[in-house]
């Protein structure tokens, strides 16, 4: 992408690319290992935005006395 920043679902439109290209076969060794190369620099920034993510989300929680509490996130499903 030319100068403009990728967002978070940027990258993951593109991994989903690069995965249906890899699973259709018919791509060439060179073009196979640099979509590999690709995708492993996609998943480095998706896991570090996540990450960063959940920081700030661990930042914002706060206790009783005002001072921050990191909480576990919750399982999707508990009631």
């Amino acid at each position: 992408m030319s100068g403009k920043k990728q967002t978070f679902e940027d990258r993951i439109r593109r991994l989903e690319e690069i995965v249906a290209a890899l699973e259709k076969g018919d791509v060439q060794l060179a073009d196979s290992l640099a979509l590999f190369q690709e995708g492993a620099k996609l998943i480095t920034a998706c896991s570090a935005q996540l990450d960063q993510a959940e920081q700030q989300v661990v930042k914002l929680m706060k206790g009783p006395d005002g001072a921050p509490v990191e909480q576990p996130f919750a399982e999707g499903g508990e009631d």
